[in-house]
C-alpha cells in the first residue's frame, strides 16, 4: 500500500495528464459513437426493409467481433498512430451497442400511441420528438452507460498506438516491473468508469423527471 501512496506521489503530474487523456480519448469516442449510432438506430427502428436492419446490423456485429488489438494494428497502416486513430476504433466498437438499445428502445414503443398522436395531427417530427424519443429514452440511456463504461476500459489499449491515457501507467509498469503503477493504472480506470456511470445515471434521471408521457393525452 505505501508503494501505491508512493507511485501516487512521485508521478502526480504523469498521472493526472494520464486521466485527462483517457477522458479526452474515450469521451469523443462515445460522442461520436452517439452521433452516428442513434440517429441509424431511429431509422431502422422506421425502416420496414428488413434486409436493410439485417445489413447494418451484421456490418456493426463484424466491426465488434475484431479483437482490440487486431484493429489498432489495422488501422496503423491506414491512419497512422495517436490519439485519432484510437478514437476512431473506440468509436467503430460503440456502434453496435449504441445502435442495438437504440433500435430495442423504439421497437418497444406502443405503435398504438404513435397511431393516436397521428391521429391527432402529430407531425412525424413531433411524433418522433414528443411520443417515441421519450419512451426509448431509458433504453437509449442504457445504452450509452454501457457503452461508456465498455469503452474506457478498452482506452487501456490506445497507449500501444501512442495515444496515452491510463494504458501508459499500465504498460510502463509492465515494462520496469513495477506492480504499483499496474495497479494505480488499472484502478483508476475502474474508478473513473464508476464515476462515469454514476453521473450518467443522474443525468438519465434529471432528464427523465424533466421529459414525460402521458399515454392517455399523448402529450409531454
Amino acid at each position: 500500500m505505501n508503494n501505491i501512496w508512493s507511485s501516487l506521489q512521485e508521478r502526480s503530474a504523469d498521472i493526472v495528464k494520464a486521466v485527462g487523456e483517457h477522458i479526452y480519448i474515450s469521451g469523443l469516442s462515445v460522442l461520436f459513437g452517439i452521433l452516428v449510432a442513434v440517429p441509424i438506430g431511429i431509422m431502422l427502428a422506421g425502416n420496414r426493409l428488413k434486409w436493410v436492419n439485417s445489413t447494418v446490423f451484421t456490418i456493426a456485429n463484424l466491426l465488434q467481433t475484431i479483437p482490440s488489438l487486431a484493429l489498432l494494428a489495422i488501422l496503423i497502416p491506414l491512419l497512422g498512430i495517436g490519439t485519432w486513430p484510437a478514437i476512431f476504433a473506440l468509436f467503430l466498437y460503440s456502434l453496435m451497442p449504441l445502435m442495438r438499445n437504440t433500435f430495442a428502445g423504439f421497437e418497444a414503443v406502443d405503435p398504438s400511441l404513435v397511431e393516436a398522436a397521428k391521429g391527432m395531427g402529430y407531425s412525424a417530427q413531433q411524433r418522433l420528438f414528443r411520443i417515441q424519443l421519450p419512451l426509448a429514452f431509458p433504453y437509449i440511456m442504457a445504452g450509452i452507460r454501457t457503452t461508456t463504461v465498455y469503452i474506457i476500459s478498452w482506452t487501456t489499449l490506445a497507449t500501444l498506438i501512442g495515444a496515452g491515457g491510463l494504458g501508459q501507467l499500465i504498460f510502463s509498469g509492465m515494462g520496469v516491473n513495477k506492480k504499483e503503477l499496474i495497479i494505480v493504472g488499472a484502478l483508476l480506470a475502474v474508478i473513473l468508469a464508476l464515476i462515469t456511470d454514476f453521473l450518467l445515471g443522474l443525468i438519465e434521471k434529471w432528464i427523465s423527471r424533466k421529459v414525460r408521457v402521458n399515454p392517455a393525452s399523448t402529450t409531454v
